[in-house]
């Protein structure tokens, strides 16, 4: 039994059964990507890519390049903030050697490993374009699906890519599914695949958001948040593939008791601003 599965159990006897208020409207539209050429696409705007890596020196290279010749398709006007979240391996080395012949690439580098959340945020808050995507440095992504997504931009707060199909151990799959279920029970988000890392939003968002969880909790939190604040988004198709090199780190235990942990504290923690909020709201005179 994995360990989101007992914890479902545990929240269904715990205390905080009663769901938070609904404070916005998240509209959702799934959509199915059209074929497009990519040398027929243009970006409106100028485009941040965040790429966290963790010991991902078997791919880093390759997953930096193909997103490079992929972004000089579309725009001159983009930059790559590859954040190292304290790697062992020679991760930092071959970033830094790409540098050199892409200077449009930007290392944000971690003295140790602070979690895939606090990897996304240090990036989030470097960021100096219109808009932001993020993607996994696993290359367990096709960077070219993006093309897709320009669209819909212009007309959505963000552009949420799932996996389809998922190519992970079913053990992984099993977790994601636990996991959605009790984050769609606690926060009320529910979106097609919570934590796919293929992920366009209004860099505008994220100047303004106050993030606060550090693990795998971190897009659980932005699609909470992004809730409460009444944005819009489209949901897209986009291909996943098996994983070739390097080692995935999610499924490790540590890394999904944290995430319950955090899932549990802010849970509560926001639970309590909504109501203080709305008490507030009520008290004022009208």
């Amino acid at each position: 039994m994995s360990l989101v599965s007992i914890a479902t159990g545990m929240f269904a006897m715990s205390s905080m059964h009663n769901q938070p208020a609904q404070v916005g409207v998240l509209a959702e539209q799934h959509v199915a990507p059209l074929p497009t050429r990519a040398d027929e696409v243009h970006l409106s705007h100028s485009l941040s890519v965040v790429l966290p890596a963790y010991n991902e020196e078997a791919v880093i290279e390759k997953t930096i390049t193909t997103v490079v010749a992929a972004l000089k398709k579309w725009t001159d006007d983009f930059e790559i903030v590859v954040v190292n979240d304290g790697s062992k391996d020679h991760t930092r080395d071959i970033i830094e050697r790409l540098i050199g012949d892409e200077p449009r690439i930007r290392l944000m580098q971690h003295s140790e490993n602070r979690g895939y959340g606090a990897a996304l945020v240090t990036g989030f808050h470097t960021v100096s374009k219109d808009l932001v995507f993020f993607m996994d440095s696993d290359g367990q992504f096709d960077i070219d699906d993006l093309e897709h997504f320009f669209p819909l931009i212009e007309k959505f707060d963000a552009v949420l890519g799932y996996r389809n199909p998922r190519h992970d151990h079913w053990m992984r799959k099993l977790n994601a599914w636990g996991w959605k279920q009790l984050v769609r029970l606690i926060l009320g988000v529910r979106v097609r695949d919570l934590d796919c890392a293929f992920k366009l939003y209004h860099a505008e968002f994220f100047q303004t958001l106050n993030l606060e969880t550090r693990g795998a909790m971190i897009n659980a939190e932005i699609m909470y948040k992004f809730k409460r604040e009444g944005y819009t988004y489209a949901q897209v198709g986009v291909k996943h593939l098996p994983r070739q090199e390097g080692q995935a780190t999610g499924a490790k235990p540590q890394v999904i008791v944290r995430a319950l942990r955090e899932l549990f504290v802010y849970a509560r923690k926001w639970r309590r601003e909504e109501q203080f909020n709305q008490s507030k709201h009520m008290a004022l005179p009208k």
